[in-house]
């Protein structure tokens, strides 16, 4: 985290510029942006940058690994498993916390993953306007392996579409329209000609799915997925007899949604890394840990942090019926490390994001995501009322 680049940003700062940028957006997108933007970056130097690189090499060794589907099967609930799965996840997302080690020196932690898509459209969006109304040192890049603006554009198109007429590729949402990350939705229309459409629209005729619009029936070849079946189950009851529909059908999904499941907290414990914490099942301990205090508990069937317990008493994991369906985790401290205008210091991680096409040997990473954070922890509940948090992108160090 090197003093240079953030001086080089904060010096540029104010805020007007931040609120016209922010106004730029809006006026791009009316009434689309519906999360709070930081008012800064992150920069990563070469450094913190080769570790989680490492880390990432790792967890992807472990998910090709020949038994990664077998040691992975209970991650998918009953009644959920879905056919046609490919033998990898098509888009990956690994978190990192930013932390501190005993001699003062930044590291990452892993603090969850996913075989599941984000904000692809929109971080390389979002990256662009930081550039355009603040001052970003050049050697700094939001993309990886050589990518540019135009290149990216270019590899996710390939991606995504892969000879496909956009309009027969949909981004499948829950009603998009109401989803807090619509603004990707709409950038991934524009970039990409994708169309969101909501489950409760998709039909089906012999094995072949397609929407209507304008009257027309539109065939769908490819499946653009953003769907989360805990939060149908959860907000939407209404819709789980459209879930029947995604079985036996002739599209092809990026991501399958089994993967959502395989890779996830659930294989937290198939991952061994210099910078991942520790984790088990809870039904694997003989002896619970003394130090419980150092320990979260996660349950393994829940999302956006549902059921993690902070603070763990041994009474507490005697009393669970089912101890082969929750994590305990070593805690991670997240360390303060970005110095906004008043030299305070802001807490952060990052998303490191790689597409895997089928038929490729490895998957590859393109760009990534940032949060900024001054609670106690990184979500939107424990930041309300303060500046310098949300939602952000990093730039890597490449020279």
């Amino acid at each position: 985290m090197k003093a240079e680049p953030r001086k080089y940003f904060n010096d540029s700062f104010s805020e007007e510029k931040y609120q016209n940028l922010l106004a730029e957006i809006n006026k791009e997108f009316p009434g689309v942006l519906d999360f709070r933007i930081a008012e800064s970056p992150v920069f990563i130097d070469k450094e913190l940058k080769i570790k989680i690189l490492n880390t990432c090499s790792d967890i992807i060794d472990a998910i090709k690994k020949p038994d990664f589907i077998a040691n992975t099967d209970r991650a998918i609930p009953a009644g959920r498993l879905i056919d046609n799965e490919n033998d990898h996840p098509n888009c990956l997302a690994i978190d990192f916390a930013i932390t501190k080690n005993e001699d003062g020196v930044f590291e990452p932690q892993l603090i969850e993953l996913q075989g599941f898509p984000s904000l692809f459209a929109y971080q390389s969006y979002l990256a662009s306007k930081y550039k355009k109304h603040f001052n970003v040192e050049k050697g700094y890049s939001e993309f990886f392996n050589r990518l540019n603006t135009m290149t990216y554009q270019q590899e996710m198109q390939q991606f995504l579409l892969n000879g496909s007429h956009p309009k027969n590729v949909i981004l499948l949402e829950v009603y998009p329209e109401k989803q807090k990350t619509r603004l990707d939705f709409e950038l991934t229309k524009r970039y990409w000609g994708i169309e969101a459409v909501c489950i409760s629209k998709i039909r089906k005729s012999g094995k072949d799915l397609y929407y209507e619009k304008d009257g027309n029936k539109i065939a769908i070849e490819r499946i653009y997925n953003r769907l989360i079946f805990d939060d149908i189950e959860r907000n939407y009851p209404e819709l789980l007899p459209q879930l029947d529909l995604l079985n036996d059908h002739s599209a092809t999904w990026i991501s399958h949604p089994n993967w959502f499941y395989r890779v996830s907290k659930f294989s937290m414990p198939l991952f061994r890394s210099k910078y991942i914490p520790e984790s088990k099942y809870l039904s694997d301990f003989e002896q619970f840990p003394i130090d419980l205090e150092n320990y979260v508990l996660k349950p393994l069937f829940s999302f956006a942090g549902a059921g993690v317990k902070i603070d763990v008493s041994v009474d507490d994991l005697k009393e669970i019926q089912d101890p082969e369906n929750y994590l305990l985790q070593r805690k991670i401290s997240y360390e303060p490390c970005i110095e906004d205008v008043n030299q305070e210091k802001i807490k952060c991680e990052i998303r490191m994001l790689y597409i895997w096409p089928d038929g490729a040997k490895n998957p590859k990473l393109v760009t990534n995501l940032a949060r900024l954070s001054r609670g106690k922890m990184i979500g939107v509940d424990f930041n309300k009322n303060f500046d310098w948090v949300g939602g952000s992108a990093a730039f890597f160090e490449t020279n």
